[in-house]
């Protein structure tokens, strides 16, 4: 790996929190793999880092005159409600409302954040978490994100918790911190309400940097209290079952975001059951729910697959 430049501010905050080496290690696979197109991650090809293809799509949309209307259809995100039911969900927490976010890819287009506060102004919640993918690209200044960050979370009223996806880059941290996000990063925080607690962990991006550590991220939290997981992908579910995680929320899929008519998705970019690309799901006793994206990526275009923003409902059995 080529050896990154080095970060005193980012070492003197992070280092305490992840041990010894991670933060060199992560930089250390971002400034060897953020262009890939082949290999590396959990799947072979990354289309995301083809940006020769990307003229390609926006021509052949237009040549068939899909081309504005999948940019307005980006533009509508929808407000999605999903009631979870977990066995284990103390009566206090019933009704907890958690404000589900993905994928943003602030920088595409200069309206999109606006678009997004506007799909989130105004949404009665407890907590909102952003399962990653706040960059459009996955190299280049990251700081017109941050910008684009800011005003959507001017919106938002609640605790924000949130973890990166294979767009971001572990120096975006300190800013997203200075914010009021708590990044999770193979950690975990604790909620409570009238003496009930709930546990929300979340990993590092598990599909290209592969730098998830569920272990670390659930380390001491009894399982008789509700674990709520933060991933960027769904390709550790198997991993998190085991680790009886209770519900397991993630996006990266934008489930399809160019999809036939009927909402089958052109190309996968997940190595996970199809069952998993999109909306909730099950697995052994472990709940998930894989969002179909806030933003776009590649390029700001939607068809047959509307983004959205989720509002999770818990409650008891």
């Amino acid at each position: 790996m080529h050896s990154p430049p080095s970060d005193p501010q980012l070492l003197a905050m992070l280092e305490p929190r992840l041990g010894p080496g991670a933060v060199e290690e992560r930089l250390a696979r971002e400034a060897a793999y953020e262009r890939r197109v082949l290999g590396m991650g959990r799947n072979f090809f990354h289309v995301e880092n083809w940006y020769s293809i990307h003229g390609w799509m926006r021509a052949a949309l237009t040549l068939v005159g899909l081309h504005a209307r999948g940019r307005r259809n980006a533009r509508a995100i929808r407000r999605v409600t999903h009631v979870v039911s977990l066995p284990n969900l103390p009566p206090q927490l019933d009704g907890f409302r958690i404000l589900h976010l993905s994928d943003l890819h602030l920088d595409i287009a200069p309206d999109m954040p606006a678009a997004i506060a506007r799909a989130v102004s105004g949404v009665a919640c407890d907590c909102c978490v952003i399962t990653g993918d706040f960059r459009a690209r996955t190299h280049g200044p990251w700081q017109p994100c941050m910008e684009g960050l800011a005003e959507v979370l001017e919106e938002i009223d609640v605790p924000v918790h949130a973890v990166l996806g294979n767009h971001d880059s572990l120096r975006m941290v300190p800013a997203m911190e200075a914010m009021g996000i708590r990044v999770l990063l193979n950690e975990h925080v604790t909620l409570e309400r009238a003496g009930a607690r709930l546990h929300v962990a979340g990993v590092d991006d598990p599909h290209f940097h592969r730098a998830d550590d569920i272990d670390a991220a659930l380390a001491g939290l009894p399982v008789t209290e509700p674990r709520i997981l933060l991933a960027h992908s769904p390709e550790i579910w198997r991993e998190a079952a085991a680790a009886g995680v209770d519900l397991y929320l993630c996006g990266h899929t934008h489930g399809g975001q160019i999809c036939l008519p009927g909402g089958y998705p052109i190309l996968r970019n997940a190595a996970c059951p199809p069952d998993l690309v999109r909306g909730p799901w099950r697995w052994e006793r472990m709940q998930g729910y894989t969002s179909a994206g806030t933003g776009s990526c590649v390029i700001d275009v939607r068809l047959n697959c509307p983004p959205e923003v989720t509002l999770h409902v818990l409650a008891g059995c």
